[in-house]
C-alpha cells in the first residue's frame, strides 16, 4: 500500500524534471489520473497546514475573490494533494484554491493524500508557483536559485527544463544579489525587470540604492538608467555617491556581457581578475568544460 500511494511520482520529481520540458500541469495531471476516486476524500481545511517551502509570500486578493466567487457556484473541480504530518495535513500543491474555499465559506475540500519527501514537497510548490500562479519577480527568483541547489543542476539544465531562456535564468537568478530595499521595491512593482538588471550588474551597494531611489522619485526610464550607469565620470560627477570608481569597470561591461552569455553564469572584470561565479560542483565542471579544461585532476 505504501507503494501504491507514491506511484504518482515514481521516482520522484527528478525523473520528471529530465523529459524536457517539465510542465507543472503534466505533473499533477499524471498524480490525478493514477489516483482511484475512492481515494479522493474530503478533509477539514481547518485541519490543512501551508507548505513550509510555499515560495509565493502574497496572495491577490482580486484574483482569490474571483476563485472563491467560481467555487461558490461549481465547487472545487480539482482536489487538491496534500500529505499527511503530525497534526492534520501539510498542502503540497492548491493553496490557493484552499484560501478560496475558506473565503467561500466552504468547510472542506475534496484532496489527494499522498506522501512526499521534503524535497519533493519544495519541488512542487515551486514548480505550481512558477508555471501557473506568476509569482513576482523576487520571488521567482527565490525559486530558480532553490531548484538549482536541491536539484544540484546548472542554470542551462534549469532553463532547458522550464522552457526559458538561460539568460533570462540567470538574470532572474541576479536579482538576489541586490540590497534587500531594493528587492522590495521590485516585488512591490516600484520599478520594473529591465531597472532591476541593471542594477544587480552594479557591485557598489550604496550606488545601487541611491539610483533606485532616483528611479522611484524621477521616474527615470530604463535606457536613462543604462546610460547614466555607463558614464562613471558624468555619474560622479552629477550624484558624487562614486568617489572611488574604478574606471575600468564601465569599459569592460560589454565584455562582461559576453562572457555572462557564453558561460550562462555571472562575471565580473576588475582590478585585473577575472572573477567567474558557479553554483555548486556540477556547475564548475560545466564551465570547465567550455573553457577546455581538463577536469579529471
Amino acid at each position: 500500500m505504501e507503494n501504491n500511494k507514491r506511484r504518482a511520482l515514481g521516482r520522484g520529481l527528478e525523473e520528471l524534471f529530465y523529459n524536457e520540458p517539465i510542465a507543472y500541469d503534466k505533473m499533477e495531471e499524471k498524480i490525478l489520473t493514477e489516483t482511484p476516486k475512492e481515494e479522493i476524500t474530503n478533509v477539514k481545511i481547518s485541519e490543512l497546514r501551508s507548505n513550509p517551502y510555499q515560495p509565493r509570500q502574497v496572495f491577490k486578493q482580486e484574483a482569490l475573490q474571483e476563485l472563491s466567487d467560481s467555487i461558490k457556484e461549481h465547487g472545487v473541480f480539482q482536489p487538491i494533494i496534500i500529505k499527511k504530518s503530525i497534526k492534520g495535513y501539510e498542502i503540497i500543491a492548491g493553496e490557493r484554491r484552499v484560501k478560496a474555499s475558506q473565503m467561500a465559506g466552504l468547510d472542506e475540500i475534496p484532496a489527494i493524500i499522498r506522501d512526499f519527501t521534503d524535497e519533493e514537497m519544495m519541488e512542487i510548490a515551486l514548480l505550481e508557483n512558477l508555471q501557473r500562479e506568476n509569482l513576482n519577480p523576487i520571488e521567482e527568483s527565490r525559486a530558480y536559485k532553490k531548484l538549482i541547489e536541491t536539484l544540484n543542476i546548472t542554470q542551462e539544465e534549469l532553463a532547458k527544463r522550464l522552457g526559458k531562456s538561460r539568460s533570462y535564468i540567470t538574470n532572474m537568478i541576479g536579482l538576489q544579489t541586490l540590497p534587500a530595499p531594493i528587492q522590495d521595491m521590485i516585488s512591490d512593482n516600484k520599478m520594473s525587470m529591465g531597472h532591476a538588471r541593471v542594477l544587480s550588474k552594479l557591485e557598489n551597494e550604496n550606488q545601487q540604492k541611491e539610483l533606485a531611489d532616483k528611479i522611484i522619485e524621477d521616474g527615470m526610464s530604463v535606457r536613462e538608467l543604462e546610460n547614466l550607469t555607463k558614464s562613471s565620470d558624468e555619474y560622479e560627477r552629477t550624484h558624487k555617491i562614486r568617489k572611488h570608481v574604478n574606471t575600468q569597470t564601465n569599459e569592460y561591461q560589454y565584455l562582461e556581457d559576453e562572457l555572462c552569455d557564453k558561460l550562462g553564469t555571472k562575471v565580473k572584470i576588475k582590478s585585473n581578475k577575472i572573477e567567474i561565479s558557479f553554483v555548486n560542483g556540477n556547475d564548475l565542471n560545466r564551465l570547465l568544460e567550455i573553457m577546455n579544461l581538463d577536469t579529471r585532476g
